[in-house]
């Protein structure tokens, strides 16, 4: 009889482009997945893959045998999630992604408590600012912040709520420089910035009425990461754009306010990609439910009436 993990990793191989994406995916040496697929060639007396220098393409059989083989591993998954759903109590792990600043200001605090609530279940959780596919790196969900969801023929998507970039001051700052009345103001203000392209960085802001402000800044600081940006602000160096999520109780205690009220830029989308498929594993579909109902609270700034409002949509 076959071997059907021959078979999987034939399939990671060919669907994935190369042995190295596949064993990225699979956690498999790279050198064990070329193997495996030479031998699996070899026991069938026929060749599945055309290689070459620069890419990877499947012959005529190796097409034939594909569609079997992801039929197989499909099954495999569906028997897998039948037995997982009849668990009363979610169990196993679950991987995923999340950009730095979120992991640090909600993930971080949330996730122990989910785990508490089903000590059955571990997580991995890869904290990074780029993006994460979660097919390709073999992660139950990815979590963003973004503009737009994305537009995805092969993932879903779980909308968990609004993310909104604030234009922050310390106290200290405003009093020592005024506080802007207007958006024409916000130029007496030191600032402070992630980049800035020849000293210089801008953005639209949009007010009231629909009216729009393009504010542009020479920063008097730079640092490419958000959480470091906070110290800066908290200590009068300059104001600068910050998530509302990071500074949730600067906001709240008084630490910070913003500079010019009622103006902000377009804010983020904060929601989780993943496989349609794996949101079934009751371990997966927890940690969603857990965040649609948790991820947005203690915003001091949002409508009580948003909070929880997490839904499922296909990412169309």
């Amino acid at each position: 009889m076959q071997d059907l993990n021959d078979m999987l990793f034939f399939a990671e191989v060919a669907e994935r482009g190369g042995f190295s994406a596949a064993s990225r995916a699979l956690g498999v040496p790279k050198s064990r997945l070329s193997r495996r697929v030479a031998e699996l060639e070899a026991s069938l007396g026929v060749q599945l893959l055309q290689r070459s220098t620069r890419r990877l393409s499947l012959t005529p059989a190796g097409e034939t045998f594909l569609r079997h083989c992801v039929d197989v591993r499909e099954a495999a998954g569906a028997a897998v999630e039948a037995v997982a759903r009849e668990q009363k109590e979610p169990r196993g792990t679950v991987r995923l992604s999340c950009p730095v600043t979120l992991a640090q200001s909600s993930l971080g605090v949330l996730l122990p408590r989910f785990m508490r609530r089903h000590p059955q279940v571990r997580v991995e959780m890869l904290v990074v600012n780029r993006p994460v596919d979660p097919v390709e790196e073999g992660m139950d969900m990815a979590l963003r912040v973004r503009a737009q969801v994305e537009n995805s023929a092969s993932l879903a998507a779980r909308v968990f709520g609004h993310s909104r970039a604030l234009l922050l001051a310390a106290p200290e700052l405003l009093a020592r420089s005024g506080p802007p009345a207007r958006p024409e103001d916000l130029a007496r203000l030191d600032s402070v910035a992630m980049t800035a392209a020849d000293g210089r960085a801008g953005m639209t802001l949009h007010g009231p009425g629909g009216a729009t402000f393009h504010y542009v800044q020479a920063p008097r600081y730079m640092a490419g990461d958000l959480a470091t940006l906070r110290y800066a602000v908290l200590a009068g160096v300059g104001a600068g754009m910050l998530p509302d999520y990071l500074c949730r109780d600067d906001l709240r205690e008084g630490r910070l306010v913003q500079a010019l009220p009622g103006w902000a830029p377009v804010g983020g989308i904060v929601h989780a990609m993943f496989p349609p498929r794996r949101a079934r594993v009751p371990a997966v579909r927890a940690l969603l439910d857990f965040l649609s109902e948790h991820l947005a609270e203690d915003d001091p700034l949002r409508d009580p009436h948003e909070r929880g409002a997490g839904c499922a949509l296909p990412a169309s």
